[in-house]
């Protein structure tokens, strides 16, 4: 079994016949005008909500979406989604009102027959957010296990992440979370080799502890994206109008000297895709080398910058991509971070993508099929790659004697 998984019990070692069974998922999905964006997250889902129902349990499907500020926010329902599962699975999915609503015993304590309870959003319960015992005490009235298959959460301490399963007897994780753990965990032991991460996105003060955590596994790391410009400012190279974290040069200055000391690689843009203005493409322009003018900003890594990150990781055994190569929602600076999305789908290595952005652009690039594994969580991912302890799984590890004596 994987580390990170370590006495934490799956959907598969109860007996879930007959049961009803609180099934907590991220099913936090892009919604506009009503109809859902992207249903990746949803269909991530399905794998344990098919087992539970082959096994016959009685399901309590709950999630949040967004961040409403009260349940007057209607925007932020659950009901497309419900929707969609009602499709996906051909079963009635009931959307009860309210997260705790009455309506839920009456009709487990009906003849429940071919539908599937959804709670509405999570979060329009304060107590949600405040990890409230009496909301969890609510949910466990009427539960017999609880299931946390929604990753993109665990790093909330929320009632349906943390106080629930701290008063239920029966808890564990489902076939989603098992997966993620087991290969973000594939990443920290024992990597195939060589091992290249690639980082981009905007800040480099974000990838601070994962790239500490990497340091010593990794064989090289490809930088791109905006926070590539603190790496060429730290090596005084003009990088214009482009995003700089300035209180990062001294980290990124060392971070170089550190990678060099081990004999690792480090790459970072020799060219760039530049315009005047911020997703500006009718004054876009390909720069000869690292420079960039004053009066301009970098949005997307060039051809040679391109063929020098590519050619490395075709080579690659183990390949983790977590940040865009630029501003990829606008097609005029997407090449960069697709031509890391076709490379890493064309390898025979290991190839996991970190969650957020990195998720959304492998989608976008239309290779997220030939990934070995896109990450569903976002923070979470990153949080756990750092090694910091994500309440939603700690909770379900078996506790010390010594804590639970009166």
């Amino acid at each position: 079994m994987s580390s990170g998984l370590k006495g934490i019990k799956t959907v598969r070692d109860f007996e879930i016949t007959g049961k009803t069974v609180f099934l907590r998922l991220d099913l936090n999905v892009p919604i506009k005008n009503g109809k859902i964006t992207d249903e990746t997250r949803i269909k991530a889902s399905l794998p344990t909500i098919n087992y539970c129902l082959e096994k016959g349990a009685k399901l309590i499907i709950s999630s949040h979406l967004g961040r409403p500020k009260s349940a007057a926010d209607k925007e932020y329902s659950l009901e497309p989604v419900a929707t969609r599962l009602s499709e996906l699975l051909n079963k009635e999915v009931v959307l009860m009102e309210e997260p705790s609503s009455e309506g839920v015993k009456h009709i487990l304590y009906g003849n429940m027959k071919n539908e599937i309870i959804m709670l509405e959003n999570l979060r329009f319960d304060p107590g949600e957010t405040e990890n409230k015992i009496e909301l969890a005490q609510y949910w466990a009235s009427y539960s017999d296990i609880y299931i946390n298959d929604a990753f993109g959460a665990s790093h909330r301490a929320h009632a349906s992440i943390h106080a629930l399963p701290e008063i239920m007897q029966k808890k564990g994780i489902g076939l989603l979370i098992e997966k993620e753990v087991k290969m973000l965990d594939s990443l920290m032991e024992s990597p195939k080799k060589p091992y290249i991460a690639v980082l981009g996105g905007a800040k480099v003060s974000d990838k601070i502890p994962v790239i500490e955590r990497l340091i010593d596994i990794v064989d090289g790391f490809v930088i791109g994206g905006a926070m590539a410009y603190t790496f060429l400012k730290a090596q005084n190279i003009a990088v214009g109008k482009s995003l700089v974290e300035t209180d990062k040069i001294k980290y990124a200055k060392e971070m170089i000297q550190r990678i060099e000391a081990r004999g690792k690689t480090l790459l970072i843009p020799v060219d760039h895709v530049v315009s005047t203005e911020f997703g500006n493409a009718e004054n876009k322009r390909i720069t000869s080398d690292a420079s960039i003018k004053e009066n301009e900003m970098g949005l997307d890594i060039g051809p040679k910058t391109i063929k020098i990150f590519t050619t490395l990781l075709e080579g690659a055994a183990t390949i983790f991509w977590n940040g865009p190569m630029g501003v990829f929602e606008n097609p005029a600076f997407s090449e960069g971070t697709f031509a890391i999305a076709k490379t890493m789908a064309n390898s025979k290595g290991m190839k996991i993508v970190g969650g957020g952005d990195s998720a959304a652009a492998a989608e976008a690039s239309g290779y997220a099929d030939k990934m070995t594994h896109i990450s569903t969580g976002g923070g979470a991912s990153l949080e756990y790659l750092q090694g910091e302890k994500l309440p939603g799984l700690e909770i379900l590890r078996p506790r010390k004697q010594s804590e639970v004596m009166p």
